[in-house]
């Protein structure tokens, strides 16, 4: 017997910096005008980060059967497939983590924090402990960032947030349904170019190339992902558009701060590049969190 019952639509169960809720509209105008009249597809996201397009889309077009997605980052993965497999364990881990939190005053939470995210940083805890973790700390860290250091240690600091929702039951029940016809995997993005064909669309939304020196999230993951890596995700395209799969890539506009840095321009300049405006949700300067020119990529004639 189920424990709780799906009251919501699935959307991201995490905060994530770079998160494109607020560009979907952007998304969906890059796609081919009779995508959802098109038959049996399949969607392949390599960089599946906080998910809000892959929640978007599976619950916008039936005609998408199946998902592939994948992400580098181990404990972001391992949270995915504990919500797809057993759900109701983690809600109730995340509920007395929730609990014990929510009794404790300002400096208390302090230290709760800092033990549970050294205990996060053993890589020693099951499964569920490893999502629970996950979910907690990126509930009451600071802005929500995911950040690790040269050692592959998260350290982001402690937020002040007066009630954090740490266990969205009905949420993580409705993201628990939508993983159902979803295949998970963790590495290295070009192991999803496999599944290119004339049936799948792939969405790209790589760590941002850095347009200012305050504005590099890219320690996402150890290695970072810097020009090097920007180029041969640019050759993936290549690869999977040749096996005639469709795709759109998001990425950082440079010419924003200077108008002669058009390296996507250069890259990519035999496919579509469209700038769009999207605002910067998560910023450590109050003063940086406005509106910014971000690039659509696509293979899509009529993007």
């Amino acid at each position: 017997m189920k424990l709780f019952e799906e009251t919501t639509q699935a959307r991201p169960f995490i905060k994530w910096v770079g998160g494109k809720t607020q560009l979907l509209d952007e998304v969906r105008e890059s796609l081919p005008r009779d995508f959802a009249e098109r038959k049996h597809f399949t969607y392949v996201e390599p960089f599946v980060g906080g998910g809000a397009v892959l929640f978007w889309i599976l619950q916008t077009y039936p005609n998408i059967e199946y998902a592939v997605i994948n992400d580098i980052n181990e404990e972001l993965i391992c949270t995915y497939r504990v919500i797809k497999s057993d759900v109701e364990s983690l809600i109730e881990a995340l509920s007395i983590i929730q609990d014990e939190y929510s009794r404790l005053d300002t400096n208390a939470r302090k230290e709760y924090y800092l033990a549970k995210r050294a205990l996060f940083n053993t890589k020693q805890t099951s499964q569920i402990e490893t999502a629970t973790l996950f979910i907690f700390l990126n509930r009451t860290c600071f802005n929500g960032l995911y950040r690790v250091n040269s050692k592959g240690e998260f350290n982001v600091p402690h937020g002040k947030y007066a009630n954090p929702r740490i266990c969205d039951a009905s949420n993580l029940i409705a993201v628990s349904k939508v993983l159902q016809k979803v295949e998970i995997l963790c590495g290295d993005f070009a192991q999803t170019g496999k599944y290119a064909n004339t049936s799948t669309l792939f969405y790209l939304d790589p760590p941002y190339k850095p347009i200012t020196e305050t504005s590099s999230f890219t320690s996402y993951a150890q290695g970072g992902f810097d020009d090097s890596e920007q180029i041969r995700l640019r050759d993936f395209c290549n690869q999977i558009s040749t096996a005639g799969a469709l795709f759109v890539a998001s990425n950082s506009d440079p010419t924003e701060v200077h108008s002669e840095e058009t390296f996507f321009d250069r890259i990519y300049n035999h496919f579509f590049i469209k700038r769009v405006s999207a605002a910067r949700m998560i910023n450590s300067d109050p003063n940086g969190r406005g509106c910014i020119s971000e690039l659509m990529i696509s293979n899509v004639i009529n993007a």
